[in-house]
């Protein structure tokens, strides 16, 4: 038995006694005994070294005390999994040597053997299973097809993935065969962790925003449909689009389980436009744990009466930022526990 189950009782639609939190990115770089084993170990050895990746992940339970732990794992060891060479180099994030851009390389992409290429990742869960000892939830992830794509393609972060949605507007069939190649290889590595021991899944669709509502259906959510489909008998599915909010009720009609929502959409609208009885997770701005720390209290309060104590999940609309003071991260996370109706 979870001693702490908020959060699952969220993603049932349960009621609750004050919603739960967690926060993106929470296993990491904010964190000073992250940054000392980041000091030691190059980014791909965590991930690949279930011993420390188990490690980061409960450094946040133990420290900002969130109702549930995220798995420290990478998106991109996916393609990796898929015979696609990622790098992370010092400055300049994720870089991908030979990036895919014809229908000759898409050819070359592998649905791997998830066991045999990612089988790290479900020792990792065993692992942190292991260390959390039943106090909260694990949650496991992956990227959405069309995030992953835009990494292949691109070759490296982008402000605007202008090569990658190049590549789909003039070679739609080698990007589609490329997203469900994706597509079957996340719905099995899914699966794996969830038989590792996960409790939920999370699908982060970080760079939806970059394509119109139209193209956004055709190269994007037709695929994180699938997965969720896929998904779903098997766990609770929270997908997340970033800048993605006029996809919010096509979401509402799948079988998420919650959907989460970036602060650039209010809680009236996202409860508007999910029919309002889906389980939202959101919103903070991650800038604004940069605010002074009373401030940051009153907005969680605030927040949380926007949205509602049930049916929601406290989060950040976006990944935490390396600069934030870990009291600033637990300010948060402690307003919500102190949280009481009407206490703004």
């Amino acid at each position: 038995m979870i001693q702490n189950d908020l959060f699952l009782k969220a993603l049932n639609n349960e009621k609750v006694s004050r919603p739960p939190v967690w926060m993106m990115r929470q296993a990491g770089r904010y964190l000073p005994e992250f940054m000392a084993l980041k000091e030691k170990y190059d980014f791909f050895t965590r991930c690949r070294t279930p011993e420390l990746a188990a490690e980061i992940t409960v450094q946040p339970i133990d420290i900002v005390k969130t109702d549930a732990a995220i798995l420290f794992s990478d998106i991109l060891v996916v393609p990796q999994a898929m015979n696609i060479e990622v790098e992370m180099k010092p400055g300049v994030g994720p870089w991908l040597p030979n990036p895919i851009r014809s229908a000759k390389d898409v050819e070359q992409v592998v649905v791997p053997n998830i066991q045999e290429e990612l089988g790290y990742v479900m020792d990792a869960i065993k692992l942190t299973k292991e260390m959390l000892a039943d106090r909260v939830p694990l949650i496991g992830f992956a990227g959405s097809p069309w995030t992953i794509l835009c990494y292949a393609v691109q070759g490296q972060g982008s402000k605007n993935f202008d090569i990658a949605k190049s590549f789909c507007f003039s070679q739609p069939e080698a990007a589609h065969a490329l997203l469900q190649k994706i597509t079957d290889t996340t719905i099995a590595y899914l699966k794996e962790k969830v038989k590792a021991g996960v409790q939920a899944v999370q699908i982060f669709d970080s760079w939806g925003g970059m394509l119109s509502p139209q193209d956004y259906q055709e190269f994007s959510w037709k695929y994180m449909n699938q997965i969720t489909e896929a998904l779903a008998p098997y766990t609770k599915v929270i997908v997340f689009g970033k800048g993605c909010w006029f996809a919010l009720n096509e979401m509402s009609k799948s079988k998420a389980s919650a959907i989460g929502v970036d602060w650039t959409c209010s809680a009236k609208n996202a409860r508007y436009l999910t029919g309002g009885k889906k389980t939202l997770q959101g919103n903070f701005d991650p800038s604004r744990l940069l605010s002074p720390i009373p401030t940051i209290k009153k907005m969680v309060h605030s927040m949380i009466d926007d949205f509602g104590v049930d049916n929601y999940i406290v989060n950040l609309g976006h990944g935490i930022l390396p600069n934030v003071p870990v009291d600033h991260a637990k300010a948060f996370v402690d307003a919500v526990k102190e949280y009481t109706p009407h206490n703004n």
